[in-house]
């Protein structure tokens, strides 16, 4: 593969990792340009070796970029898009790791130009942590990398974005934009809320509060692990996909609902059942995809 140019906007965690995994696989065939917003972030981009060149101007960044990988906050993708339009070059493929889609390509598709491409992307990983001190060249590895077909992009542009990402190690796969957002809401964006709600019915625990903490172990860490997220992420994914998050929330109402009268009423069998289900369903779903997919 002859030199590529791969622009990142956005140095943090997952725009990090990415421009680590390309330079240790890659090396000196890909030269990594980065957006930071400030110059600690630049020196430590750099240092870490997530990019070649790290700077704060966008023409510096992406102008003559083959590829433009998208990572910020989803409500900055779109103002972002216009602002770099002026340095594209023809033929540039845009490419994003935000987490809804539908809102993103509503909004794109009015402004790219016939020699600009987009092809809709969410590699499903991350950690609690954020920034680009947190990224790792490996954090794609064995994670779903959901590619969204159907934004006119030509193969061609296809062709060349995989042959870049693919060195990433992920495991890819096709959904439809509308599909991408219903899926990503159950596997992503609820049982984020839900981790924050946890969190939040224990902050207000009120006078049991330092009792409660003096307790907690695995299981309150475990399941609250994603709560540690990026609160500005989160908020745009919340605004973003909330048609497909609102409707799943109620779903979790109704299923909470479900249980709490379970309780109340003493139906132990019922309760029971219920723990039961999840347990095997759960046990399923992991043993199917022990060799395919990890969306945590």
């Amino acid at each position: 593969m002859s030199k590529i140019h791969v622009a990142i906007i956005g140095v943090g965690l997952i725009g990090g990792s990415l421009g680590l995994c390309l330079k240790d696989k890659l090396g000196s065939d890909v030269y990594v340009t980065g957006l930071c917003r400030t110059q600690k972030s630049m020196e430590n981009a750099m240092k870490l070796g997530a990019v070649d060149f790290a700077a704060d101007d966008l023409e510096k960044v992406t102008g003559g970029a083959d590829i433009i990988f998208l990572s910020p906050p989803v409500l900055q993708i779109v103002p972002m898009v216009k602002k770099i339009l002026p340095y594209l070059k023809d033929g540039a493929i845009l490419t994003d790791a935000g987490s809804t889609k539908s809102y993103l390509w509503e909004n794109l598709h009015k402004i790219l130009p016939d020699n600009v491409y987009y092809i809709a992307g969410h590699p499903m990983t991350g950690r609690e942590q954020s920034g680009v001190t947190a990224a790792k060249k490996d954090l794609f590895v064995g994670k779903a990398y959901v590619i969204v077909e159907g934004t006119g992009a030509p193969k061609a542009a296809y062709d060349k974005l995989m042959s870049v990402l693919k060195h990433t190690g992920a495991n890819f796969t096709s959904l439809s934009l509308a599909q991408h957002d219903r899926c990503a809401s159950v596997i992503s964006h609820v049982p984020h809320v839900t981790a924050a709600a946890l969190v939040t019915l224990l902050n207000r625990s009120g006078d049991d509060l330092s009792s409660c903490i003096k307790l907690i172990g695995g299981g309150f860490k475990d399941t609250t692990r994603i709560a540690s997220s990026n609160a500005d992420m989160w908020a745009d994914i919340c605004m973003t996909n909330g048609e497909a998050i609102t409707k799943n929330l109620r779903e979790l109402q109704d299923i909470l609902s479900e249980v709490i009268d379970a309780v109340k009423r003493g139906d132990r069998a019922a309760v029971h059942d219920y723990f039961a289900a999840s347990k095997e369903r759960r046990d399923s779903i992991l043993e199917k995809t022990v060799k395919m997919f990890d969306p945590n």
